[in-house]
């Protein structure tokens, strides 16, 4: 069975009918062949409801917590989507992948590198519109990565 390992603005636009990439993020789960899966995490869950309840994404059509927690168990009910719990040796993956950043400030690749670490461990396809995390996977000899077109 492969595994998908959708990121949070591949869950945005599969939950978001507003947002600017749904139709592609759409169009490539309904073309996933019978017996894939797509993997929720702790991260891509609480970013979900992160992004779900926040004005400054939705605008007009922020949800309440109860709102966002009720849309993200519609998507456990898809036989398409599991939750999975985090690895057991994802933190030792997570340090790796941030080792090379080690001398720098926060930023966003710290994401970055946790999605990609996550996906290693899970042994699942990471799938984003995000270029730049797709350009960080590449340069890091990731394979297991499908950018989606926008």
């Amino acid at each position: 069975m492969s595994l998908f390992f959708p990121d949070l603005n591949v869950w945005l636009a599969l939950t978001d009918a507003g947002h600017v990439h749904s139709g592609d993020a759409w169009r490539w789960l309904e073309l996933l062949p019978k017996g894939r899966k797509l993997l929720f995490s702790r991260y891509t869950q609480i970013g979900l409801l992160r992004l779900l309840t926040s004005t400054a994404v939705m605008a007009g059509q922020t949800l309440t917590l109860g709102e966002a927690w009720r849309t993200y168990d519609r998507w456990l009910e898809d036989p398409r989507v599991s939750y999975y719990p985090e690895p057991r040796h994802l933190e030792a993956a997570f340090r790796q992948a941030t080792e090379p950043l080690a001398a720098q400030r926060a930023s966003k690749a710290i994401g970055d590198c946790f999605l990609l670490a996550s996906a290693g461990e899970l042994r699942a396809i990471l799938v984003t519109f995000d270029r730049a995390l797709h350009a960080l996977a590449r340069a890091r000899g990731q394979a297991a990565v499908l950018p989606l077109s926008a």
